[in-house]
């Protein structure tokens, strides 16, 4: 008896499902939500659609910057290596012409773009006798400082775009969330039924803009501090190298 009965119960508990089922699909109305790359898009409002046409936009500027800073701070560390025993080894001759060469060969290094700086400045500044005066060193003094600020400047280009993708990018795809769950809810007030098929569309697009926002802003924020340390490297080299050479004009003067 007890055994017939949880049968029964079984029997029904498997009937109810099934009609659960029917019940379901037949609340979808036979939408076919496809979760292709184009389907998403179909199925997409023009408002999530704005919102993804943004984030595209900001992915390609951030791979441009992210290319152009990689091989311009490539070609800076790689000329960099090359020219500063060249120059060292020129100005312990005391052969200013030749350093100065030497840094203009170096169109990519950050050091050659500071040190030509000083050392133009050092040659051309016009003295009244043949030694080396005080206004002298303190004049490429001055020439050095502002070739940093130039050359500090030339390697932040970009870096502020990077920054801003980084941080805006996942609030436009969470804009875009917000407006993919409205439209989700819209449609179940509007077709009074809760089935699947219904908020389908709208849950996907909100997927969707936010896995893109995310997308482009990991990128952005990894190679923004990257890029930063890289910078913050370069200006203790700049500031080294300018520290020297304002030594070796000081021993030049009291010479």
């Amino acid at each position: 008896m007890i055994l017939a009965h949880l049968a029964l119960s079984a029997h029904q508990s498997a009937a109810s499902f099934a009609m659960f089922l029917q019940d379901a699909s037949a609340s979808s109305g036979g939408a076919d939500t496809s979760f292709s790359v184009m389907g998403l898009w179909s199925n997409m409002g023009y408002f999530a659609k704005c919102v993804v046409i943004i984030l595209f936009i900001m992915s390609i500027w951030s791979l441009a910057v992210i290319i152009d800073r990689a091989l311009y701070f490539s070609a800076a560390r790689k000329q960099s290596r090359e020219f500063a025993p060249k120059v060292a080894g020129a100005l312990k001759e005391g052969r200013l012409d030749e350093a100065i060469k030497v840094a203009d060969r170096s169109k990519k290094s950050h050091l050659a773009e500071v040190v030509t700086a000083g050392l133009t400045e050092f040659r051309s500044f016009p003295t009244s006798g043949g030694g080396i005066t005080e206004e002298q060193v303190e004049s490429s003094k001055r020439a050095l400082e502002r070739s940093e600020a130039i050359v500090h400047a030339k390697l932040k280009k970009g870096l502020g775009g990077l920054a801003t993708i980084g941080s805006t990018a996942p609030f436009i795809g969470l804009l875009g969330t917000v407006t993919g769950i409205l439209n989700a809810f819209q449609k179940i007030a509007s077709s009074h039924s809760s089935g699947i098929g219904q908020v389908a569309g709208g849950i996907s697009e909100a997927l969707v803009t936010t896995a893109f926002g995310l997308l482009v802003a990991i990128p952005a924020v990894m190679c923004f501090n990257y890029f930063t340390n890289k910078v913050e490297a370069f200006d203790v080299e700049m500031d080294n190298s300018s520290s020297e050479l304002v030594d070796y004009f000081i021993k030049q003067s009291h010479r």
